[in-house]
């Protein structure tokens, strides 16, 4: 199963689930590596890449069906005036055995706050949903409102994230209502 909707009839894709999701953490890895020195007074850093997997209780058209997947996001801090707000971007992607796949492309502000050890935080975004079942396919708007909380590990610069989302489209003549729950590592830099 490819990740990426074939570009014409008869054409296949070149790149596999597995290694679009490698080549995407490791390119969000790279991009902070030149930030990695920059940190607000250390209360916040200047971001932070996640990886995880996911849990969905998503909506196919009109059927609600359970749906297992991955998560991942990036985040930068770019308001030096205002270190509690982010931007995000946040992908994720899931299926089932019965041919069914769908990828969520969101982006919004997010707010935290260090708590200790805890970081709880609060986003709201919008994007696309790309939905592929037996060959139908749908791209709905997409809005994700959500939280949750990075738990700082021993290990410098490395938390751990439970995250929840509610996920709204409408699509097919009908509102779909779906949630998510996440969880994985969360590099900081």
């Amino acid at each position: 199963m490819n990740i990426l909707p074939a570009l014409s009839p008869g054409r296949t894709d070149f790149v596999s689930k597995p290694a679009a999701g490698v080549l995407a953490f490791l390119g969000l890895m790279l991009f902070s590596i030149p930030m990695s020195a920059q940190k607000f007074g250390g209360l916040l850093s200047n971001g932070n890449v996640y990886a995880g997997v996911s849990y969905g209780q998503l909506t196919n058209v009109v059927n609600t069906q359970s749906y297992r997947g991955w998560n991942g996001s990036f985040e930068d801090l770019p308001f030096s005036q205002h270190p509690k707000l982010g931007l995000v971007v946040d992908v994720s992607g899931f299926y089932r055995s019965t041919g069914v796949t769908q990828y969520n492309f969101v982006g919004g502000p997010r707010v935290s706050t260090n708590m200790g050890r805890w970081r709880p935080f609060f986003d709201a975004m919008a994007g696309i949903r790309h939905l592929d079942s037996s060959g139908f396919i749908y791209n709905p708007l997409l809005i994700d409102v959500g939280g949750g909380v990075d738990y700082k590990l021993g290990l410098r610069n490395f938390s751990w994230r439970l995250q929840a989302d509610y996920m709204h489209t409408h699509y097919a003549s009908a509102s779909q209502n779906d949630y998510r729950a996440s969880t994985g590592i969360v590099w900081r830099f």
